[in-house]
């Protein structure tokens, strides 16, 4: 009997605490992608997001589709409930498209993916794991490969500075040996074996804690299209954070595939170029250095379209 008005005592008892509430549901990996003009390369992107089952939420921020593709991302926002789409408010360029997509976000962790990039099986993972005991803010990049499996240029780059930059685009750093330390790009060198600190990656495909990337207050909102990143991944340095390169994830990037004419896109990032060195400067000097290489900056960027058929795109 005592043992049955034990149980009925502490029957009571649970009856009379109050019921907790449930448990949010609370994705853990959020995709942010930001759509503009992509061309036929965003459906087989998208394809490859919602193949992923470690994303639990897919935010596409539309900057401006055409008309049918408009319709078809609606239409996939109806079908798909991992997908949460962002549209009405026009071309406001990437940075503030990917902040707008964040700021929705609910997931621990982001994903940030240009629309012609298709993450490889393993990325996500691979991303999110590098990230593990790094000092905030961290920044995670993937290995950013061509249609052919090489290396693209760009996934994983060293110090970005008005000199490097402008040895690099007019191909100077490849003339001699001595030029060559002033190369900015790194897929020339031996492929690491795990992750590796990396001044700068790439924005085609990298993983941010939601909160890391809210301590950076996101991306600087002052570049339209182009070298955000950059930015991003000197500041989190800046921070005392981590910039990472994890060369077990993996994303093959298309590139210029963009509607938009080559000529107008290196011209935004020439613009941005110089607007980050010019943040960048830390003191007069180095202010009027930057300023005296804008327009040469401005030119080289501009003329890459050219150079290229001179050296073809790795």
């Amino acid at each position: 009997m005592n043992s049955l008005a034990n149980h009925l005592q502490v029957e009571g008892l649970r009856r009379a605490l109050p019921t907790p509430p449930p448990a949010p549901l609370r994705p853990q990996i959020s995709v942010v992608m930001v759509v503009y003009m992509t061309g036929p390369a965003l459906a087989a992107s998208v394809d490859h997001v919602l193949a992923e089952s470690l994303v639990d939420e897919f935010i596409i921020v539309d900057n401006g589709s055409p008309p049918d593709v408009a319709a078809w991302l609606r239409e996939l926002g109806k079908a798909e409930p991992r997908v949460r789409l962002i549209q009405g408010q026009g071309n406001v360029g990437f940075a503030r498209g990917a902040n707008l997509g964040a700021a929705a976000a609910h997931g621990a962790g982001l994903v940030f993916l240009n629309p012609d990039a298709f993450i490889q099986p393993g990325c996500i993972a691979e991303l999110a794991a590098a990230a593990i005991g790094r000092p905030a803010p961290c920044v995670v990049g993937g290995r950013v490969l061509n249609e052919d499996g090489s290396e693209q240029r760009g996934g994983r780059r060293g110090e970005v500075t008005p000199l490097t930059t402008l040895l690099t685009f007019s191909q100077l750093s490849l003339a001699s040996q001595g030029l060559r330390r002033f190369e900015i790009h790194r897929e020339g060198e031996p492929v690491p074996t795990g992750p590796v600190p990396m001044p700068t990656i790439s924005g085609a495909c990298f993983y941010m804690r939601a909160l890391d990337f809210k301590l950076l207050r996101g991306f600087d909102e002052g570049f339209f299209l182009h070298v955000e990143d950059i930015d991003l991944c000197w500041r989190a340095r800046q921070a005392g954070g981590a910039v990472v390169f994890q060369p077990r994830a993996t994303a093959v990037h298309l590139g210029s595939t963009s509607r938009k004419h080559p000529l107008a896109i290196e011209w935004h990032k020439g613009r941005g170029l110089v607007r980050y060195f010019l943040k960048q400067a830390d003191s007069a000097g180095r202010y009027a250095f930057a300023l005296a290489l804008s327009p040469l900056i401005l030119a080289a960027a501009v003329a890459r379209p050219a150079l290229r058929t001179v050296r073809p795109r790795r």
